[in-house]
């Protein structure tokens, strides 16, 4: 990669990404989960003897995961000898974020495709020194292509795309995620519900954190919030919304971080409606009990 360097608080070189070089590394996300997104729908065609493996209550894993992320790391180092991939499910307790990273989530909302619900996706983002220069996310059960450069916009099926301009909250959808994972986590965000059912146009919980994302840089949804993502969740995401004009911070009001950490998305007002809410409900300084990153 041919980039300018320049020099970190932390006193290490990060490297200045051209646009040439961010229109390099978008091409290779968008042809790593275009493969692992026909590898997916080749084998949703057997879905039935597909075996599932229990990586945690609720939380599964199949071959098919395995093999869309190994299809992945094949591209990836064919065209970037450099690149090191922190991925759910072959390096998730990569730490180490200087250089050129691959984020990669090869099927994000596993539960929706093992029961043949469809919605779910492949996301990959490309960091260099942790920031994100490149993203993409492929609807793999309706071929929708969302994409993202640093500085280069958000786009749709190569359209460009912007967050939504709903403002009035008794007008909005907003996107969530249940915690099924961390059950701690369980109480505390049912009682966020129904002061927000009250309040908006109505709640989607559709199963994939990347494809709610992606909703909210393309305006379908007004505003998204989750307790607890991983980095590979959130990569992609977290780039498209802020290129559509949105706004994606923890719960304290931060800017978000590619790592484990909960989101709070939407446009600029919407955003900090729903900040103001869970505020509110005291869900903002909810103590963390796992590492806030991998």
């Amino acid at each position: 990669m041919s980039a300018q360097e320049r020099v970190q608080p932390s006193g290490h070189a990060a490297a200045v990404v051209s646009h040439a070089d961010k229109r390099a590394l978008l091409a290779t996300c968008v042809a790593a989960v275009a493969r692992a997104a026909e590898i997916i729908r080749e084998r949703a065609v057997h879905r039935e003897s597909i075996a599932w493996e229990v990586k945690a209550r609720a939380d599964f894993v199949s071959e098919v995961d395995r093999a869309a992320e190994s299809a992945i790391a094949a591209i990836i180092s064919g065209r970037h000898t450099d690149g090191h991939i922190l991925g759910e499910e072959l390096s998730p307790a990569m730490s180490d974020r200087r250089g050129l990273v691959f984020v990669v989530d090869p099927l994000d909302g596993t539960t929706n495709f093992l029961h043949g619900f469809p919605w779910y996706a492949v996301s990959v983002a490309a960091m260099v020194d942790g920031a994100p220069a490149a993203g993409a996310i492929l609807n793999a059960a309706t071929g929708e292509l969302f994409t993202a450069t640093a500085n280069g916009g958000a786009r749709k099926n190569g359209q460009p795309i912007h967050v939504s301009s709903i403002v009035d909250p008794g007008r909005a959808l907003i996107g969530t995620g249940f915690p099924f994972k961390q059950q701690d986590l369980v109480d505390e965000y049912l009682h966020t519900l129904p002061a927000l059912m009250r309040t908006t146009a109505g709640i989607r919980r559709a199963g994939s954190a990347a494809l709610d994302l992606a909703d909210v840089a393309c305006g379908r949804f007004d505003a998204f919030w989750e307790l607890e993502l991983a980095p590979w969740d959130v990569a992609a995401g977290i780039l498209l919304i802020r290129e559509a004009g949105g706004v994606v911070t923890d719960l304290a009001g931060v800017d978000a971080s590619i790592a484990r950490t909960a989101i709070i998305a939407g446009n600029p007002t919407m955003h900090a409606w729903l900040m103001a809410q869970l505020r509110s409900q005291s869900v903002v300084g909810i103590p963390d009990p796992r590492p806030s990153r991998l």
